[in-house]
């Protein structure tokens, strides 16, 4: 694995590699919120049935960015990889506001 080189899994191990250092659990926050012409084409799109397009780009932009930090945190700790990763989302109140949280544990791996 190259100097550069991050691993980031939902599994607790990296096949090949064995980890030489535990840095601790790290996250990454991403909350979003549609802006009104998103919101009122959702809101038409949902009278129709079946995915909602509107939503759709912002949601993997905000997993995207969530695990992003995540990864920047990691690195800024040493790390070489992120295991264990866990995305989860929420409504944050009874608004538009959608937050996206990537957490996992920052640890520095080397081929077994």
């Amino acid at each position: 694995m190259s100097e550069h080189e991050f691993k980031v899994t939902t599994t607790p191990t990296v096949p090949g590699y064995k980890v030489t250092h535990v840095y601790g659990i790290v996250s990454g926050l991403s909350p979003r919120t549609r802006g009104v012409g998103g919101v009122l084409k959702g809101a038409f799109q949902s009278i129709g049935g079946g995915e909602i397009t509107a939503f759709t780009s912002e949601i993997e932009k905000a997993r995207s960015d969530a695990v992003a930090r995540a990864i920047q945190k990691a690195r800024q700790l040493g790390a070489n990889a992120v295991i264990g990763l866990d995305i989860e989302t929420s409504d944050l109140g009874e608004s538009y506001i959608t937050l996206v949280s990537a957490t996992g544990t920052a640890v520095r791996i080397e081929p077994e």
